[in-house]
């Protein structure tokens, strides 16, 4: 087996050196692994660029390198990983000074951006397209080609401290009264219930409470093209979850100051961590670092108890591979990533998610944590977080709307700045 060098160095901010962009963000780590150091005579040397940093994430890639370098001894690979949101300001900047990597990780917006652009390949021709769920086909083919590729279906979940609940006499809620019970019990103590973060936390929410309606409707498709065309608005069908924010807000549910400084699966993991707290809003992929943190209690990840009647799950087909269109090996990066995409390969990759499959299987990792999420992907009761068939990043723009009700908005400028939002990107993109 071909040995794949390992090299770790903190960083902070971005680097611009000999023309190569690199960077990460403060407290992340950068890491490369490089076969090519390791003897000549390849034919191929390959880079891959993502956004997938820890260990347990990077253990799974690189076991992948290793078996693809095994399998193809011409072909050398290196994978190097940073941290969002800089991870996709340096990949902007690589692609846009000709340094692009050859494979690369995307979400959404990039792919959006990127695709309008003619920056990424076509990979409609891969052999392991059809081995994919009819949910990861929507997305995958919702702009036409295929410009990218899931390797994991991510879902977000309400994580609770078990222990704590136990403590103080409560249950883990399973419907919207039932948290607002629970949470205004906690709230009443002197304890803000729920641990949220400044990214995805808040926005999962907003779009569980608004728009399973539509995904459970017989023709989603249709309403969100009338969504698209500006038919009907998107804003407004948004002010459920807007609404509900706000309730939460002024509840004393969660803590606004506090949370617009608290980093996604970083800063949220520690406050949760330290078990004062009942509840986390978060991905259900964090389990794996929560638990590096010996938190000291019995936790588990649920769908949002916010309807009357139970919970939802919202879930993105994520992880997203790309291919450079520039890339003068476009042959060999596709062959890789058609690697990537076999079941077996995938799998091992997906389980160190704590993610679902986006094959046809739909079969969720084996963490004990997140079984209780397993049903809501197939039960009618999901929704997707940011769907491919909406031609406008409604992900980040509904992020930015959270922002703005975290710092004083109410739910009405909230759908203001969501129309807003929405009217900016129609001029930009014509």
């Amino acid at each position: 087996m071909q040995k794949i060098k390992r090299a770790l160095a903190a960083c902070a901010g971005l680097a611009a050196a000999a023309g190569l962009l690199a960077g990460c963000s403060s407290g992340s780590r950068n890491l490369v692994f490089d076969a090519s150091s390791q003897g000549g005579g390849f034919q191929t040397e390959l880079t891959f660029f993502g956004f997938k940093y820890e260990a347990l994430n990077v253990l799974a890639i690189e076991d992948a390198l290793h078996a693809y370098m095994d399998e193809n001894p011409q072909v050398s690979i290196s994978y190097d990983g940073i941290k969002t949101p800089a991870y996709f300001d340096v990949l902007v900047k690589r692609l846009s000074t000709g340094n692009g990597d050859d494979i690369f990780m995307v979400d959404h917006e990039r792919a959006l951006e990127l695709g309008g652009e003619g920056r990424l390949a076509d990979l409609s021709d891969l052999s392991t397209l059809g081995n994919f769920s009819d949910l990861a086909k929507s997305q995958m083919t919702a702009a036409g080609p295929v410009q990218y590729v899931p390797t994991s279906i991510s879902a977000f979940g309400l994580y609770c401290n078990l222990d704590l609940l136990k403590e103080y006499g409560q249950k883990a809620p399973e419907t919207l009264a039932e948290l607002e019970a629970v949470c205004d019990f906690f709230a009443g103590q002197g304890i803000t219930p729920i641990v949220a973060n400044n990214d995805i936390s808040l926005k999962t929410v907003v779009i569980a409470k608004s728009l399973l309606p539509l995904y459970q409707s017989d023709d989603a498709a249709a309403k969100i093209e009338r969504f698209n065309s500006g038919q009907d608005d998107l804003a407004a069908a948004l002010r459920p979850g807007f609404e509900f924010v706000e309730e939460m807000i002024r509840r004393g549910w969660i803590a606004p100051a506090q949370v617009l400084e608290t980093a996604k699966t970083k800063d949220d993991l520690l406050l949760f961590a330290a078990g004062k707290q009942p509840f986390m809003l978060t991905g259900a992929w964090a389990v794996p670092r929560l638990r590096e943190l010996k938190p000291g209690f019995d936790f588990d990840v649920r769908p949002y108890p916010i309807l009357p009647d139970g919970s939802v799950l919202v879930v993105n087909v994520d992880t997203r591979i790309s291919v450079n269109a520039e890339s003068p090996h476009l042959q060999e990066a596709k062959a890789f990533v058609e690697y990537l995409t076999r079941s077996d390969v995938m799998w091992q990759f997906v389980n160190s998610q704590s993610s679902f499959s986006p094959l046809k299987e739909n079969r969720l990792a084996e963490d004990a944590a997140i079984q209780a999420i397993g049903p809501y992907l197939t039960n009618g009761r999901s929704v997707l977080g940011s769907d491919d068939n909406f031609r406008f990043p409604i992900w980040e723009m509904t992020r930015q709307c959270v922002v703005g009700m975290l710092e004083g908005e109410d739910a009405g400028e909230a759908v203001a700045h969501m129309r807003a939002l929405l009217e900016q990107w129609d001029s930009i993109e014509g």
